[in-house]
């Protein structure tokens, strides 16, 4: 099978999390990635799966974390 490859970490501030305006829920940005979801914590868990596929491995946190990474509304 295949070799695995190694994962870059990267901090979980590069995520920027925000409300959406006129729609319900949250989204997060990062390298390039948009996710969506119902709260910013999952949000943020789409988004450890998405930058997965680009090579970099974002750290796992807690409902709570998720929730202090949100900006503002756009």
């Amino acid at each position: 099978m295949g070799s695995k490859r190694t994962l870059k970490p990267i901090p979980r501030t590069k995520v920027k999390i925000f409300r959406i305006a006129n729609r319900r829920g949250f989204a997060a940005i990062c390298y390039m990635n948009l996710t969506e979801g119902s709260s910013p914590f999952k949000a943020y868990c789409r988004m450890q799966k998405a930058v997965k596929r680009m090579g970099f491995c974002l750290p796992d946190i807690m409902v709570d974390a998720a929730k202090s990474l949100v900006r503002k509304t756009i």
